[in-house]
């Protein structure tokens, strides 16, 4: 039996995962803070990012403004109004990362690609987008009145997926965040493949520290590497 053989269902973190969201905070942060955030380091931004993230967990769509103002407020850059709109707009365009498109493509011709996003349906929406609207169902988290690593984020996806016909031994979750999803997923008794976008680097970047890393069943740097792996058999 081929290692993919058994699932049906690939669920997906999206942020992170098929979205280059890390690029998009960098990106963003250093072309509205102006010449000083030009000089700061990834980890300079991604430090008062992670915790102005803490401040306003709430939906994306709504809280990504006060974000960059809290961030930029931490980092002595320009926080006005005009900046935290021009921000906003710019978290919008976050690209997907270069093989997503063409990996979700070809993952999408043998499995159901079911995404699960902490983002909200607007946010989302911009994300589904960029990648070629790839998925066959989705779950965010306005809809699931939680975000991960809640596992009332798991629950909710799995009731929608059984009530299909799915069993949650037919699911391989593939993400990159350690916090968010593999860690959780695998205490839950699913199957995960970790997408660690960030190898060879330093650090968690832009996602928070994981309590330990979890070691995964499928592990791989890139989403097309792992439809690679998947079309071998």
């Amino acid at each position: 039996m081929a290692a993919f053989d058994g699932f049906k269902v690939l669920t997906f973190d999206i942020v992170g995962t098929c979205i280059d969201f890390e690029k998009g905070i960098l990106d963003g942060v250093r072309k509205i803070g102006g010449a000083k955030a030009a000089t700061l380091s990834d980890d300079d931004i991604f430090g008062p990012y992670l915790e102005a993230r803490k401040k306003f967990p709430g939906q994306a769509s709504v809280v990504m403004r006060d974000v960059y103002m809290d961030t930029a407020k931490q980092l002595d850059l320009p926080h006005d109004e005009a900046a935290g709109n021009a921000y906003f707009w710019h978290f919008l365009q976050c690209p997907a990362f270069p093989d997503s498109v063409d990996a979700l493509r070809r993952l999408r011709k043998r499995f159901r690609l079911v995404a699960m996003t902490n983002y909200d349906r607007v946010a989302y929406s911009a994300c589904a987008n960029k990648l070629g609207l790839p998925f066959h169902d989705s779950v965010t988290c306005d809809e699931a009145q939680c975000a991960k690593p809640d596992p009332r984020f798991f629950a909710f996806n799995l009731g929608r997926q059984s009530a299909l016909g799915f069993k949650q031994e037919e699911i391989l979750h593939v993400a990159q965040s350690q916090y968010h999803d593999i860690g959780v997923a695998r205490q839950l008794g699913y199957k995960v493949c970790w997408i660690e976008r960030r190898k060879g680097q330093k650090g968690f970047g832009g996602s928070p520290v994981p309590p330990q890393v979890t070691k995964p069943d499928f592990h791989f740097a890139t989403l097309g590497e792992l439809a690679d792996a998947v079309e071998r058999g």
